[in-house]
């Protein structure tokens, strides 16, 4: 009897068991609640961010990058000679050997600075030929003088001897007797020299990237390599006396003719405006790029430019100069800016880095470029 007894206690407990899970079940079916979410979308991926002068690259502006290094690298005083030897990669424009310089300085920014020295085509050819050896230590290269705002860079400094104002890539045998004339090597020149001063200087704070002269117009072409090695680094250009100001086909053909007319993007139908200027080239510039700020210096009636190159007179060059610094900087009023002076002379960071214009001296106006001050502002006389 004990036995049978704990058998019906233990049927009665599970038949209470199943009838209150089925009036439990009965209540959830019956109740309107919606289902649980299975789970949330994830978020979609950001875009990845543009690369700047992507167009350039795939049209091999780079492709000397990372091809040449130098045959030596040999301590001078303060700074170290790298040299090129001669072959296929680096050249002046009549075959000499090229070579630049690198200089320590006490901060770790980076000064990469382009020399100037006139141009060479088919039709007019004043340009230097050689690359000297050494830093000149004047203007803004001083690095002693204590109203230098890039005393303490440091500094790679790029000789000019090719002609194609940094950017050729073509030999030419004028005279047809199977000797090259002219060795538009350019673009090598530069690669490689850009090479150095990034194995030298891998991680600047800075850089300032300048030159004056044939090395004004040399900026343009070494813009897009200095970004591509240094992808993160805030760039301030500083364009001294290159402002590309032309006429209409004179860039179309100094580019064909130094075969340099990848610089050019092929989807930038406005780079040259109708009246030739390169106006348009340096928006594009700007647009790629959003950590670069330019900085551009001139005289009203250039007479190197305007008449020694170009041959359209000084009055015909300032009613060009004067619109395009404007219309550049109306499309980037935060990060352009302009330093227009009288007259007719011919650079400014290292013969006339003293000069007053507009009530500011040429090298405040750089060291307020480089401070990120408010007081940089376009001025003229």
């Amino acid at each position: 009897m004990p036995t049978a007894g704990l058998w019906i206690k233990g049927c009665f407990i599970a038949c209470s068991a199943i009838i209150l899970m089925a009036c439990s079940g009965s209540n959830s079916t019956s109740n309107d609640a919606p289902p649980p979410p299975v789970g949330v979308a994830p978020e979609p991926a950001p875009e990845p961010e543009p690369i700047p002068f992507e167009e350039l690259y795939d049209q091999g502006v780079a492709n000397y990058l990372g091809e040449f290094t130098p045959m030596m690298s040999e301590p001078t005083g303060s700074l170290i000679q790298h040299s090129f030897g001669t072959g296929d990669g680096p050249l002046c424009l009549r075959g000499g050997e090229y070579t630049m310089a690198t200089r320590e300085g006490t901060g770790d920014e980076l000064m990469i600075f382009l020399q100037g020295g006139g141009a060479c085509t088919s039709l007019l050819c004043q340009a230097t030929s050689e690359a000297a050896p050494g830093i000149p230590e004047f203007g803004i290269l001083n690095p002693d003088n204590a109203q230098n705002p890039a005393a303490d860079f440091n500094v790679a400094y790029l000789p000019y001897c090719d002609g194609s104002v940094f950017s050729g890539d073509i030999d030419y045998d004028d005279d047809g007797d199977g000797i090259i004339d002219r060795y538009h090597r350019g673009l090598r020149n530069l690669s490689a020299a850009l090479d150095v001063a990034g194995n030298t200087f891998p991680a600047p704070g800075k850089i300032l990237l300048t030159g004056n002269s044939a090395g004004g117009y040399g900026t343009d072409y070494a813009l897009p390599l200095v970004r591509k090695l240094f992808p993160d680094t805030p760039i301030e250009l500083v364009n001294d006396s290159g402002v590309g100001i032309a006429f209409p086909g004179y860039i179309d053909f100094v580019s064909a003719e130094w075969n340099a007319t990848a610089f050019i993007p092929e989807s930038c139908d406005d780079c040259i405006t109708p009246e030739g200027h390169l106006t348009g080239y340096h928006k594009y510039q700007l647009a790629q790029d959003s950590n670069l700020r330019m900085g551009f210096m001139s005289t009203k009636q250039d007479s190197v430019i305007a008449d020694t190159f170009l041959g359209i007179g000084g009055e015909a060059f300032e009613a060009a100069l004067i619109p395009a610094m404007e219309d550049i900087e109306l499309a980037y009023p935060d990060r352009f800016r302009s330093l227009i002076a009288d007259g007719n002379s011919h650079t400014f960071i290292q013969a006339q880095f003293n000069r007053e214009v507009g009530g500011v001296v040429v090298s405040q106006w750089i060291a307020d470029m480089l401070d990120g001050s408010e007081n940089w502002v376009s001025v003229s006389d």
